[in-house]
């Protein structure tokens, strides 16, 4: 007992006493945390000094606020915002034809673009006093989901021009001279954005462009000025067709030393008209499914004077930090509105599809294979928005969480495709057959797009999300590297020890916790709220423990070698991001008045999270380089084992009938989602009430069927008929009853076309029918 006293007395004394934890501790640890930094590009390291910490800095801290959570503002539109949408987006929406758009003319209608233009669609976050919208983040992003439940090639249209691009930038770091001249203009639509970034050799890692823009003397406007030369080639850039500016980013020198002494300035972005000499607007792209314009751009040789660089020439050289924090708007905001609307779209129609589909006398909705897709659905559907609220709402609160909307691009467009397919596994046969009436399969051929843009999904997890997320949003790690990185050697030592007093401390309180909620099942741990979801909170502030402790032993361990170990971070980037995903499911349940008929969406999707927070976990112990560390870490995180299982089959089976039914509960999931009496979505909505309506009728002829009293085996049609002989139903029911059907079988039928419509030789042919038969 002696002895274990006195090492207690030796830890304390070596920790309070400044002197002795210098030496025993700190000097030691600083030589070593100086070895296994790990070293950081200049790309590298002003992507992870931009933008904001938000609610990620508090899930890495071990013990979430949830308090703070609830505090946020709940995300809403205001009166010109919603009457915008009310009115201006359902006439837009009312003229897209999306099969003709993509299939025929390749091209919106030259009316559509005009609308467009003269309604402000391209200026939503253009500030009134230059003529635009000046909308709020929530706003742009409800706005582009709406369109896209009708057409993604008008949502895409709509979005470049308000997220990354000429406009989001020259608000940002314009002088008043570039915005006086550019924003009225764009807002107006006389002038059309796009931004050059990508090219053949540089996607993902924009920081290896090969474009470059050399400081020299050139003519303009008849004088010698000082400028750039430009050469570019670049792929990809949306809206590039039919652009009238081009923002540009390229690499910076100056090897004539006619700025300064500096010749590798760096990434700059200039504002270019396209009908300067040089400027070459190349060939158009085809993003399948989709008819937005895209394309190349390229120039030779092409000057430019030094006041084109955004912001003015002592911006030059600070191109990829304005990038990276305004990629946010992208990440953030475009991304997960196209995400969510397909969220909307696919449980509205499928929840619908899979009441009026029939098989073997019954919904196939009633079949339980089919309710295991269809509640995957609804409860992505119901994570979709509450991310896409909550990531928007942090947008309009001024911030730029990296962080955050990489977690939110890679899981949103990762959540869609999972939606997406579910959708088209229950629609089947309906959902593969192009047409005018199929609303799934452009959603279905978009997703990849999505995936792919602003960073690819497979850079997004595996680099991105804990990459910096790990390093930004611990409370003490960038802080150690910046005090290690520091030339004053006794300075950066000194705030070095006091740092790691704290993260000591951070890390043992973390470990002990961890175990102690481990063997107790977070039983003890504290919840903002009583009821059912109390105990989410308390497992998910476990988790963030765990989330913790497992980067800061990774970090020690492994050093820089971690951010080379992409599918162990990967794994540790997961746990954050499901942490992410279940706060906003609770942020939303709570913005919504904690509604009962929500319970069943908030209960799959969080148990949902933690079972793969929990196999994420498993998966980092398991493959950890240090096998002993890696089962201590299992051990200290589930002392008893891993309980998370994945939701279960009576939440399932509550969702699907909500989702199977009219009301307010359906109507929330899929408010976004636009019907068009005149299109697929339509006759699919007319058919469910239709059939809906006439519920008890068709009940009631069911248990007649069982009785024997009606033949069991004989189409709708005709059942209906016997049923009206036998007095079962009155005249005016089988009529009702008779109505009802037709609507159906027109919804689950698919487009035909006549001989040589497709291939163009029969130009008399009439648009797409439908068949007659179910």
């Amino acid at each position: 007992m002696s002895i274990f006293i006195l090492l207690i007395v030796a830890v304390i004394v070596i920790f309070i006493v400044t002197d002795i934890r210098m030496s025993v501790i700190s000097r030691p640890a600083f030589k070593f945390f100086k070895k296994v930094l790990p070293p950081l590009s200049q790309t590298e390291r002003e992507a992870m000094e931009a933008g904001d910490i938000w609610w990620d800095g508090e899930l890495f801290t071990g013990n979430p606020d949830w308090q703070k959570l609830h505090s946020y503002a709940k995300p809403a539109l205001s009166e010109k915002e919603q009457a915008f949408l009310d009115n201006q987006v359902h006439t837009l929406c009312n003229m897209l034809d999306d099969y003709k758009i993509v299939h025929q003319d390749k091209d919106m209608p030259k009316e559509v673009w005009q609308y467009l233009k003269d309604e402000g669609f391209f200026a939503l976050i253009i500030p009134e006093s230059y003529g635009g919208r000046d909308f709020s983040a929530i706003a742009n992003s409800t706005i582009v989901s709406t369109i896209a439940t009708k057409s993604l090639t008008a949502a895409v249209t709509v979005m470049v021009p308000n997220s990354l691009g000429p406009g989001e930038l020259l608000m940002h770091y314009g002088t008043d001279e570039q915005k006086e001249r550019w924003l009225p203009s764009l807002a107006k639509g006389k002038d059309v954005p796009c931004f050059a970034l990508t090219g053949p050799e540089a996607g993902s890692d924009a920081g290896s462009i090969p474009d470059t823009g050399v400081v020299c003397e050139g003519e303009f406007n008849g004088e010698t000025v000082l400028g750039l030369r430009l050469n570019w080639s670049k792929r990809y850039i949306t809206l590039a067709p039919v652009a009238s500016v081009l923002g540009l980013a390229f690499k910076m020198y100056d090897p004539d030393g006619l700025l300064g002494d500096q010749t590798d300035i760096g990434i700059t972005c200039a504002l270019i008209p396209t009908d300067h000499p040089g400027v070459q607007i190349g060939e158009r792209h085809y993003p399948m499914a989709m008819a937005f314009m895209n394309g190349t751009t390229y120039g030779e040789d092409v000057f430019i004077p030094l006041d084109w660089i955004i912001g003015g020439p002592e911006f030059a050289g600070r191109g990829w930090r304005m990038l990276v924090e305004c990629l946010s708007a992208g990440r953030g905001i475009s991304l997960p509105a196209l995400a969510s609307a397909t969220g909307h779209l696919s449980a509205r129609m499928t929840g619908a599809y899979a009441y009026v589909r029939k098989q073997f006398g019954l919904s196939i909705g009633k079949f339980e294979g089919v309710q295991e897709s269809l509640a995957r659905i609804g409860a992505h559907t119901y994570a979709l928005e509450a991310m896409r609220l909550m990531t928007a709402g942090a947008i309009d609160m001024k911030l730029s969480p990296s962080v955050v909307t990489a977690i939110a691009k890679y899981h949103m467009t990762e959540m869609s495709r999972t939606v997406v397919n579910d959708a088209f596994d229950i629609h089947a046969g309906k959902a593969i057959q192009l047409g005018h009436n199929n609303y799934l399969a452009h959603g279905y051929m978009g997703v990849p797009i999505s995936i792919t843009v602003e960073g690819a999904n497979i850079l997004t997890r595996n680099l991105m999300i804990f990459g910096q997320g790990a390093t930004r949003c611990h409370p003490y790690v960038l802080k150690e590297m910046e005090a290690a990185a520091n030339e004053d050697h006794e300075a950066g030592l000194k705030q070095f020890d006091e740092l790691l007093a704290k993260h000591i401390l951070f890390a043992g309180t973390n470990a002990t916790m961890a175990l102690f909620h481990g063997l107790t099942g977070a039983h003890f741990n504290s919840s903002p709220v009583s009821g059912m979801t109390a105990g989410y909170y308390k497992q998910l502030g476990r988790m963030s423990r765990a989330l913790a402790i497992c980067t800061d032993v990774s970090m020690l361990i492994l050093g820089g070698e971690l951010k080379r170990k992409e599918m162990i971070s990967a794994r540790l980037g997961d746990v954050l991001s499901h942490l992410y995903i279940a706060s906003s499911v609770l942020k939303r349940f709570e913005d919504q008045g904690r509604q009962q008929s929500d319970l069943p969406f908030v209960q799959y999707a969080i148990e949902n999270s933690l079972y793969e927070i929990g196999q994420a976990i498993y998966g980092f112990c398991d493959n950890f380089p240090n096998k002993v560390i890696g089962f201590t870490l299992k051990r200290l995180v589930f002392p008893l084992g891993n309980s998370y299982k994945k939701p279960n089959d009576d939440a399932a089976q509550q969702i699907c009938t909500h989702m199977q039914q009219p009301g307010v509960m359906r109507n929330r999931l899929t408010h976004l989602c636009f019907i068009d009496d005149n299109a697929g979505t339509g006759v699919m909505e007319q058919a469910f009430q239709a059939m809906y309506r006439c519920e008890g009728l068709f009940a009631k002829l069911s248990k007649a069927q069982h009785k024997g009293q009606l033949p069991a085996k004989v189409s709708i049609v005709e059942l209906i008929e016997k049923a009206k002989f036998s007095k079962l139903i009155s005249e005016d029911e089988a009529e009702t009853m008779l109505a009802a059907n037709e609507l159906r079988l027109l919804a689950i039928n698919v487009d035909n076309f006549a001989p040589g419509e497709l291939e163009g030789t029969n130009v008399k042919a009439s648009k797409s029918k439908k068949s007659k038969a179910a």
